[in-house]
Formats: structure tokens, C-alpha cells, sequence
């Protein structure tokens, strides 16, 4: 099992979650988080006075998959929300040692 994290632009989670559903995908985690890379942030006017935004607002999925399941998820992730520009996100993959669910105490693969 892997566990699959995406740093995503916002306005993209509705269709990310559509698009994995249609492919298998049961469950994921998300998290409103703040950040920066090459974006590097921007600045804005408010109220006439201009200030430097430094972390951006963006969106981590948690998605833990099957190995079988990785390629397609990490395909689909970035078919749906590459847009060629900077701040498009990132994707990080970490192994899985264990899943249990909690409630029949199901673990591995079964747990997912």
C-alpha cells in the first residue's frame, strides 16, 4: 500500500474527487493548508494599502491506495488538475506499513 499526498490548487477538489471516484478510489483525506514553492506568493490591495501574501491558500489530499491502484491515481491526479502554470502542486508517495479499520478491526489491504 502507498499513501499518496497532493498539494492541489483549490478550485480543482471537486473535480479531482469526480475524477477518482470514477476510478476506484474510496476514500481520501483533505486538509485546507498554506504554503509556498516556486509560486512564491503574491500581493495584494486592500483597502488602498498593498501587502505581500507569502503562503498561499492550497488543498492536501491524504489518498492511500492498493500498488496496483498507484499509477492510475498519480496519472489522474495530474491529468486533472495540470494547468502548465507555476503553483500547479506537488505529489509526494510514502509506503504503508499497516492499516487497521477500527471498527472490524480489518487490517492491510482489506482495511483500505
Amino acid at each position: 500500500m502507498k499513501k499518496v499526498e497532493a498539494i492541489i490548487r483549490p478550485f480543482k477538489v471537486d473535480d479531482v474527487h469526480e475524477a477518482l471516484s470514477e476510478i476506484g478510489v474510496k476514500g481520501m483525506t483533505l486538509t485546507e493548508v498554506k504554503g509556498y514553492g516556486r509560486q512564491k506568493g503574491h500581493t495584494e490591495v486592500y483597502r488602498g494599502a498593498e501587502y505581500k501574501v507569502d503562503f498561499l491558500p492550497k488543498i492536501k489530499l491524504e489518498i492511500i491506495v492498493k500498488d496496483a491502484l498507484l499509477d492510475q491515481v498519480i496519472s489522474t491526479i495530474i491529468k486533472v488538475t495540470k494547468t502548465g502554470q507555476v503553483g500547479d502542486g506537488k505529489i509526494f508517495v510514502s509506503p504503508v506499513l499497516d492499516a487497521i479499520r477500527i471498527r472490524t478491526e480489518e487490517s492491510g489491504e482489506d482495511a483500505v
